[in-house]
Order: structure tokens, then sequence, then C-alpha cells
């Protein structure tokens, strides 16, 4: 009998992970069944394998970032949370399987459970570098103790030793997914004479929009008063690309051919499938994204943050992810980002251009906060263990 293994996760970045381990855990062991349930989002990452998702799906506003704020929260009410939650619920306990995946934080780790199966945790979200201390919720630390949690994975050596030493021997830290992502993809036309500048806005309309509109005028400003020419490459997701006049044009920028932005002289590229290229070239990301900021670290890339407005990007947000991802992030200003703030931006990407000890010192913290390729494969590998 075909054993049939459930994937659960909470979020963009989750999905992604969840979704790289489930297609390495079928090219070693094909005959598996499985189906997937996203519970944040419309779950694309699922759907580009042609995995089944179990319940509805819905593509909530705060994307799934509730503690940003009871704003957030009350605007997924109002757009249809609670019904989405109750039907969710229903086929989790409806699943009738051998094993579940859960990616995620207390919110999978509570689904698994209602399930009944026996299940295994990514720990997405969750990592002793943002206190030096791994302190979960109490819901959480009781799920992850629960008899049917088999094993919990972590994203970082860090917090499989933290948990060990809190007495969860069942933690351990095989690799992160995500760093499994960055292969293929578009070729770039590069001037090798100029330092690449990625410009990673996110992935969520229209915020992303807003968040590009704020990295072009850092580049402008860049190469208008600081003087200093860039090559700024755009990694855009499809929506974005195809609605960039509405959000580009209010600043005086054009799109005079395919694929590139512009302002008098100064240009700007962009590319909705070269994401790994951009990342791999560049020398220097302009971040306000959660994953793909991740990927730039693990890659031993410099990142300059700029608080957006959110709902995802904002302060708050921003200097998290300094706190998880160390001295590769630097985060400039404290609120919605204003010109001054641009300035200061502009005026930091050639200080760190030219500081080779940083520089060093960056490949040496991706290594060491994010990890390298092969974690999809690894995960799956140990999860054979349990199948």
């Amino acid at each position: 009998m075909r054993k049939r293994v459930l994937f659960v996760s909470n979020g963009h970045g989750e999905d992604l992970n969840a979704s790289a381990i489930l297609a390495a855990l079928l090219s070693l062991c094909p005959e598996l069944q499985v189906s997937a349930l996203p519970i944040v989002g419309e779950g694309k990452s699922y759907r580009r394998l042609g995995v089944p998702i179990i319940a509805p799906t819905l593509s909530l506003p705060s994307g799934g970032f509730l503690y940003m704020g009871y704003d957030q929260l009350w605007r997924d009410v109002r757009s249809g949370l609670l019904p989405l939650l109750w039907q969710q619920m229903a086929a989790l306990y409806r699943f009738r399987g051998d094993f579940v995946v859960a990616v995620g934080d207390v919110v999978v780790i509570l689904a698994a459970l209602l399930t009944g199966c026996p299940f295994a945790v990514f720990l997405v979200s969750s990592s002793a570098f943002y206190e030096g201390q791994l302190r979960l919720p109490w819901l959480a630390q009781w799920g992850l103790g629960h008899p049917r949690c088999e094993i919990v994975f972590t994203r970082d050596h860090c917090s499989a030793l933290d948990l060990q030493r809190q007495g969860l021997g069942k933690a351990e830290f095989h690799g992160y997914p995500i760093m499994d992502f960055l292969e293929g993809g578009q070729e770039l036309q590069l001037d090798s004479s100029l330092p690449i500048v990625a410009l990673l806005p996110g992935s969520r309309l229209p915020e992303c929009g807003y968040n590009l509109a704020l990295q072009l005028e850092v580049i402008e400003i860049l190469q208008q008063e600081v003087g200093f020419p860039v090559q700024g490459w755009a990694a855009l997701v499809p929506a974005l690309a195809e609605n960039l006049s509405s959000f580009v044009t209010p600043i005086g920028w054009s799109i005079p051919a395919p694929g590139v932005l512009g302002k008098g002289e100064v240009k700007v590229y962009y590319s909705s499938t070269a994401f790994a290229q951009i990342l791999h070239q560049c020398q220097i990301v302009l971040g306000m994204a959660g994953t793909a900021v991740e990927q730039a670290v693990g890659l031993g890339k410099p990142v300059i943050q700029i608080p957006g407005r959110g709902p995802q990007f904002n302060y708050r947000f921003a200097e998290a992810q300094n706190r998880l991802l160390g001295l590769s992030v630097r985060t400039i200003g404290t609120e919605p980002a204003t010109k001054e703030t641009l300035r200061q931006a502009a005026r930091a990407i050639p200080e760190i251009l030219q500081d080779r000890e940083y520089l060093q010192a960056c490949q040496r913290n991706g290594k060491a906060r994010v990890g390298e390729a092969g974690g999809s494969l690894a995960i799956a590998r140990r999860l054979l263990d349990f199948l």
C-alpha cells in the first residue's frame, strides 16, 4: 500500500522549503502519495509541482504576518479568515494518512497534531540567532515534545544545539532548503566594468511595487548625487513585472525597452526569470524581502535594508531579520524611508564595496547563518527513516 504523506506550511518561505523537501522526497521514493495544505496564501509552490491541495486556500491581506499588528488580523478576518480556518481544520481532521511534515511555526505544529498522525516539524521561522536562545511559545514546546512528533528540523546548526541543550534530543540540523532554488534561469547581459546591485523588492503586490520605487530612487541618488556608477538588476515577481508602469511612472521612471527601467541617463534592468543569476552575479543587495534576503546572505552577499510601510517589510520586520542574519545585513533608518534615508543607503553602497574585510566576513557569516545547498535532499533522506 502506498504511504500517504501530507505537507502543511504557513507562509511563502515555508511553502518554498516544504515544496523543495517534497520534491526531494519524491525523487527518492516516487511511490509515495503526497498532498499539501498551505495555510497561508494559495500554495503556488505546491501547485507548480502538481501536488493536490486538500482544502481551500486564500491569499489574505497580511500575507500571514499577523504579528505585525491587530489591524492586519482585522483585515484578514474581513477577507474571510475564519471560514477559511474552519474549512482547513476540518480537512486536517478528516485526513487519513501515514505521516505529516509540518513546515513553519506553532500553527503547523497544532495542525499536525489535529490529524492524529505521526509527524515531523521543520521550524522555519524560529532561530536561536534572534535572541541568543530559542524561546518557543509553550504550545509549540508542548507540540514538539508530543510522542507523535518524531523529529524536529531546524534552519541552522545553532538552533539545533540550543534545543538539544533544552532537552529536545530529537532536534537536528540538515540544511536549509531555500538554498536549493538558486540554479537555472535567464542569462544576464552584464557590464563587467561596473558593480552589480541586486534589487529585491519582495513578492506581494502592491507592497513590492512601492518598495521597488524606493530602491530605484536609491540607484538614482547613487549615480547622480554620489557619483558612483553601478549596474542595477531588479528581481521581480511576474505580477509586478506586468504592472510596472503604475509604480515607476509616479516617480518619473519609464520603461524604454522590455527589461529596462530608465530615468534620464540612469538605467536599471529587471527580470522575472533570472532571480538566481541576479543573486549569484551581484556584489551587493538592496533588500526589502524575507526569504530572498536570506538566500542572498547565504551566498555571502552584503545586504542593505530600507524600512518600508509594510505590511510585511517595515522596520520591525527589518530589525528582526537583522538579528537573524547578523553582520551581513545593514538596516538604514528606523521609520518608513524618507529622502534622507535613501541618501544614507546610497552612500553606504560604495563604502561597503570598498571594505574588503567586511565582504570576506559576509562570506563566512552566510555559511554560518544560512548554510549551503543540499538541505532538501538531506532532510528527505532523514524523513525516509520514519516512513
